[in-house]
């Protein structure tokens, strides 16, 4: 029996487990010879360019990139980030009072609570939406408001239809577009008139823009700061993780009002002494790039989406292509659960995804695959779930486990 003495009950409130039970599953069907697909956490499979892993590898000889380098983040890097802010969006920011170095967004995300709330607050949150919003609200001790994300809607909020009573209790509500894990994104229309909501009944509007440069079709992601007065009541994370493959880098940043990321450095200011300075030299390296000779990762990840929905729609399963992010959102077969069919499908054709319901209540019936393998594997992929649909009926005990 596990001894419980010293386990935190507040781990208890952290959300689904999920993803720990897919890569248990995955290290259980490997060590019976099975080759796996992982199409389940969206770690981007390539590296950086040459020139941002170059800027790395020479910056780390430098003797001085080993001090503490500051929570707040290097006064070059923030004034780069400025710069390619005002480039790729149109918006001025002020590096020293309106940019902050983060450990990745996943860093502020899970810290925002902690920083922005007190214990008993209310917190709007997409459902579905990305695990770590959960897990930051549980270790602050502050309460959810489902906000639901409906197919029949966009997958976008329906502000009228949340009660006032609900407002009355939010302290912050976090929206986030191009979304994990519903893939769809958001015009500049859709921002006006969540600045104005926020506004209007004196909430905090976060966005987490992590996919700010992996759209298709031509979409190009806006900013919420650029909504006119959107500073402030407004904060917005960016990733340098998806965009230019610094995934193992850890590095992001928050822009926005100057008085929520003063409380959000306060808080970080306790807890770490900010990103290591070469990663930030290389971070630099990757924004300088993208201004002067653009490599848009957006059209790696377009190209493996039209691969991979044209062959999973020849093998009979047939879902809307993803507008964003390098994920796809697919409804599950009728008679499975988003779990049963997770489970199956890596247990019979070892393939890994990540059930729906990981995501909040209104992500169950749907699983999301992560476009993290190429072309050619992706194809490889819906082939195996296709002789596995065909070979496997639904389970019908009414069991989660398959």
């Amino acid at each position: 029996m596990t001894n419980h003495k010293w386990r935190s009950q507040r781990l208890d409130r952290l959300g689904s487990a999920i993803f720990a039970e897919v890569s248990a599953w995955k290290a259980e069907a490997r060590a019976q010879g099975v080759d796996v697909i992982s199409l389940d956490i969206g770690s981007p499979d390539r590296p950086p360019l040459a020139p941002i892993r170059e800027a790395l590898a020479e910056a780390s000889l430098k003797p001085d990139m080993y001090r503490y380098p500051g929570t707040e983040g290097s006064a070059r890097f923030r004034a780069k980030a400025a710069e390619w802010f005002a480039h790729r969006f149109g918006v001025a920011l002020d590096p020293s009072k309106e940019i902050l170095s983060l450990m990745g967004t996943q860093d502020g995300l899970a810290h925002l609570a902690l920083a922005a709330t007190n214990p008993g607050d209310s917190v709007m949150l997409p459902d579905p939406g990305y695990p770590v919003y959960q897990a930051g609200l549980a270790v602050a001790g502050v309460e959810t408001i489902p906000l639901p994300l409906l197919a029949d809607n966009g997958y976008l909020p329906d502000f009228d239809a949340i009660p006032d009573a609900h407002w009355d209790k939010t302290k912050f509500m976090l929206l986030s577009y191009p979304s994990n894990p519903v893939t769809t994104v958001a015009d500049l229309a859709f921002f006006e008139r969540a600045v104005a909501v926020a506004k209007r009944r004196g909430v905090l509007l976060v966005h987490d823009n992590a996919y700010s440069e992996m759209a298709y079709d031509g979409f190009r992601p806006p900013s919420v700061l650029q909504v006119p007065g959107a500073s402030e009541i407004a904060i917005e994370f960016h990733s340098m993780s998806k965009s230019f493959h610094l995934a193992g880098g850890r590095i992001g940043f928050a822009v926005g009002n100057a008085q929520v990321l003063d409380a959000l450095r306060d808080l970080k200011n306790n807890i770490d002494f900010g990103v290591f300075l070469a990663v930030q030299e290389a971070a630099v390296a990757a924004l300088e790039l993208d201004m002067r000779d653009p490599h848009p990762v957006a059209s790696i990840y377009e190209a493996r989406r039209n691969a991979f929905v044209r062959a999973m729609r020849e093998e009979g399963w047939d879902f809307p292509p993803p507008r964003g992010t390098m994920f796809a959102w697919a409804p599950v077969p009728a008679g499975w659960s988003s779990r049963q069919i997770s489970r199956a499908m890596l247990a019979h054709a070892g393939v890994a995804v990540i059930p729906g319901r990981a995501f909040g209540e209104r992500g169950e019936g749907y699983v999301r695959f992560a476009l993290v393998e190429e072309e050619e594997r992706l194809r490889e992929a819906a082939q195996r779930i296709g002789r596995f649909l065909r070979e496997h009926e639904p389970v019908s005990d009414g069991h989660s486990d398959y």
